[in-house]
């Protein structure tokens, strides 16, 4: 992995840059450091991490990977993110109510983040529903994949420990139920949605930090996004407790959310860009079991 140690990573420019700032900083050093990272195989999140230990501003830092990569795999640069210009997925939180309805019942906000966009909703699934989906999902299980973005396919990858599977959308009553309550939850359609996805976590096992969304400048993205668009937010539900460990971590945002059985933590991410400072990992389970299932939602239509 690059770290500051490396000598060929260049330390970060005195000062803080003004306008324009990820182009002033950008030397031919830094884009040469960048794509020669990218050409070994290195992931932006790993880039990005060596470029914090090194000293570099995190949004600064982001925005010089995504810039760079960019210009190198000639992908032309996202405009400039228009708040409100779409609509996004996410509970109705206006008015600071203290629970929201999600049909079928209401659950208690236990926090919310304006940015990152991050609501931590309490009892969105009932005991007996996570034993549920355990169950169901125990027989299925195998090493969890994840997007292949050169490719637009799967792949095993290290960074990723743990073994999951995918219930189709409206599988079975219990799924049926569930993806209503998540489309009342956040207004979001249900046929926006990727199947729910299960995944369990063993001792050591972690997913280290990532984005949901896909990155543009990944040659596979086209392909990905044609089913369905962007991912725009990611719900993810904790069917179990762990003894120790395997929260879920913001890094951009030093926050750890701790995995209780029933809650369930949403946030959103407007564009596909390191900017929305959703960058966030399952932490290594310490002791214990951990099992959580997600649901990532589409900007249309997913088939």
């Amino acid at each position: 992995m690059p770290s500051r140690s490396d000598p060929h990573l260049p330390a970060p420019p005195p000062g803080t840059p003004g306008h324009n700032a990820a182009r002033q900083a950008m030397t031919p050093e830094l884009r040469r450091w960048i794509v020669a990272q990218a050409g070994a195989g290195y992931s932006t999140p790993v880039m990005l991490q060596s470029l914090r230990d090194a000293g570099w501003d995190a949004p600064l830092a982001a925005e010089i990977l995504t810039l760079a990569l960019q210009e190198h795999r000639g992908v032309r640069p996202l405009p400039p993110a228009q708040p409100g210009a779409a609509p996004m997925p996410g509970p109705r939180l206006d008015e600071s109510p203290t629970q929201v309805d999600c049909g079928d019942r209401s659950v208690p906000v236990l926090l919310a983040m304006s940015r990152p966009r991050i609501v931590l909703l309490g009892k969105l699934l009932s005991a007996e529903e996570c034993d549920a989906l355990i169950a169901f999902a125990a027989p299925r299980m195998a090493r969890s994949l994840t997007v292949a973005t050169q490719t637009g396919g799967e792949e095993l990858h290290h960074d990723r420990t743990s073994n999951g599977m995918f219930f189709d959308r409206g599988e079975n009553p219990l799924i049926q139920r569930i993806e209503a309550r998540i489309a009342c939850l956040l207004h979001w359609p249900v046929e926006n949605g990727e199947g729910l996805q299960v995944l369990h976590y063993r001792p050591g096992a972690e997913y280290k930090p990532h984005y949901d969304y896909f990155d543009p400048a990944e040659p596979g993205t086209p392909s990905i996004v044609n089913r369905g668009g962007q991912r725009v937010g990611t719900l993810v539900m904790y069917l179990n407790t762990p003894e120790k460990g395997g929260g879920t971590t913001f890094p951009d945002v030093h926050l750890e959310v701790a995995p209780q059985r029933g809650n369930a933590v949403f946030f959103s991410y407007e564009r596909p860009h390191p900017s929305t400072r959703t960058l966030h990992g399952g932490a290594p389970v310490i002791a214990g079991d951990k099992w959580i299932a997600t649901k990532w939602l589409r900007e249309r239509k997913f088939d």
